[in-house]
């Protein structure tokens, strides 16, 4: 692992980390979306690339691009203050959202209401699903070797729409991407995720429970595979103590290069385009732009405004060089 200040001196090394961090969101975002899918499913099964047919994004890069935005602005001196201010702007003004998820949109009502977070995150019945985790990303990019600076920003801009596991999934994630934007190894990035983990929360449990699976079958993923899903099912599939626990075994059960990784986390199913989000992210991060097919890059460079109508069109690409710009 290298430290922030030899990260920094190297600028190209920043540009290509940290767009591929941001990038590596939007392929696992949009690949694990297209995995679930009943046409792929019915195609083929498991799916080891994009088909052919238009780009795409959804909310898990849309919010991301929300969180990069608003962190560019105030250049990276993150507050509550800038978090709702570019919630308003971007956020509460739409009237409808074509996809969404609830516990935004839920947050966005309280915001109308007239609540303030943390009370804007906590009242809100959504408050432990993944939707901070698949947005934290750009945190960690801007936290580069700092995860302790990373959980507190991941805090202050989760608590907007989400409390409890719901916060702590952000931070384990944002802290994981500033451990492999200073290229940690992948026991160094799980370790800073789960330092960021209430030990008694059903978050750390269920991570704890995913690495137990994967040691007792010594990280065969066909022996693991079934074991992971029945062990963290939960009733709902977008809760943070489902997804990220299973974004993180498929990255300890698959790391050896950007495409690997990702192609495991984006057809784990159930939650499959914020699991496939939280590893590409963290692929992308480790491995750099560099590493990833620029086929895939270019499928999902300029989003399609799905959810948030502010990021159609906008260069993810350029996005992930401003991030990159504030490291120093």
């Amino acid at each position: 692992m290298i430290t922030r200040k030899e990260l920094a001196s190297d600028r190209g090394l920043v540009k290509d980390r940290a767009v591929g961090s941001l990038i590596g969101l939007a392929i696992g975002d949009s690949f694990g979306d297209a995995a679930r899918m009943q046409a792929n499913r019915e195609s083929y099964g498991f799916i080891t690339d994009f088909n052919a047919g238009a780009t795409w994004s959804t909310d898990d890069t849309e919010f991301a691009l929300l969180t990069a935005k608003t962190l560019i602005r105030c250049k990276g001196d993150l507050s509550t203050d800038a978090v709702v201010k570019a919630w308003f702007e971007d956020v509460v003004v739409q009237d409808e959202y074509k996809r969404g998820g609830a516990s935004e949109l839920a947050a966005a009502n309280n915001l109308r209401k007239g609540l303030r977070p943390p009370q804007s995150g906590k009242f809100n019945t959504f408050h432990m699903s993944d939707g901070t985790a698949m947005r934290i990303p750009p945190v960690g990019i801007i936290c580069a070797g700092d995860p302790k600076r990373a959980a507190l920003m991941a805090e202050v801009d989760a608590s907007i729409s989400h409390s409890e596991d719901g916060i702590w999934g952000a931070q384990a994630v944002a802290a994981a991407v500033s451990v492999a934007m200073v290229d940690g190894s992948f026991e160094e990035i799980f370790a800073a995720a789960m330092e960021t983990m209430p030990t008694d929360s059903w978050l750390y449990y269920n991570m704890k429970q995913a690495f137990a699976i994967i040691e007792e079958h010594q990280g065969n993923i066909l022996d693991c595979w079934m074991p992971l899903h029945d062990q963290l099912r939960a009733s709902v599939w977008a809760t943070t103590a489902e997804a990220i626990p299973a974004a993180f075994a498929c990255l300890a059960l698959s790391h050896q290069d950007f495409r690997s990784g990702l192609v495991l986390a984006g057809n784990f199913a159930r939650d499959a385009d914020t699991i496939g989000a939280v590893a590409g992210a963290i692929l992308g991060a480790k491995f750099g732009l560099s590493q990833i097919p620029p086929r895939w890059v270019e499928k999902v460079r300029y989003p399609s405004g799905t959810c948030l109508q502010f990021t159609k069109g906008l260069d993810i690409c350029s996005m992930g060089e401003q991030l990159g710009d504030l490291i120093r």
